[in-house]
């Protein structure tokens, strides 16, 4: 499962494709999943310093949550207060020309959580950067920040 693949049927992955093709100069090679990663991260990155009005790291931190950028698969990606995004999540069937076959996909954006809400160790772990919190393994039930805290 991945969030990504090469054959998904959307205009902005087409755009996409074709630009890569481009710039390698090969219609032979493939795009995946942690090129698409990036390609949202670089363009939230920019909505955030637009936002922010500053390439400062610590205010474009602050902007970042709450920026949605298109992604490849024909919707959009939003940076939630976990510093994770929301995407869909696809299940492929790999075919003989080495590309996928989406067999499952999720009917909308799945939030990305930074705990399992079915791990004994983990289930009380909540991640938000946002202020005054800023922490990214805060339990509920102690109500303390542990690890890095920024």
């Amino acid at each position: 499962a991945w969030n990504y693949f090469m054959s998904v049927d959307a205009d902005a992955n087409d755009e996409f494709i074709d630009a890569w093709h481009t710039f390698i100069k090969s219609d032979k090679r493939v795009t995946n999943d942690p090129m698409e990663a990036h390609y949202i991260g670089f363009n939230m990155w920019v909505k955030a310093v637009e936002k922010a009005g500053t390439t400062d790291p610590a205010a474009v931190g602050d902007a970042l949550i709450g920026v949605a950028v298109p992604n490849l698969t024909g919707g959009y990606s939003a940076m939630m207060p976990n510093h994770h995004i929301t995407k869909p999540v696809l299940i492929g069937e790999i075919q003989d020309d080495g590309q996928f076959e989406v067999v499952w996909q999720t009917s909308g954006l799945v939030p990305g959580d930074a705990w399992s809400d079915f791990l004994p160790g983990s289930k009380d772990i909540i991640a938000d950067w946002r202020a005054p919190l800023s922490c990214g393994n805060y339990n509920v039930k102690t109500a303390k920040c542990s690890g890095q805290n920024f």
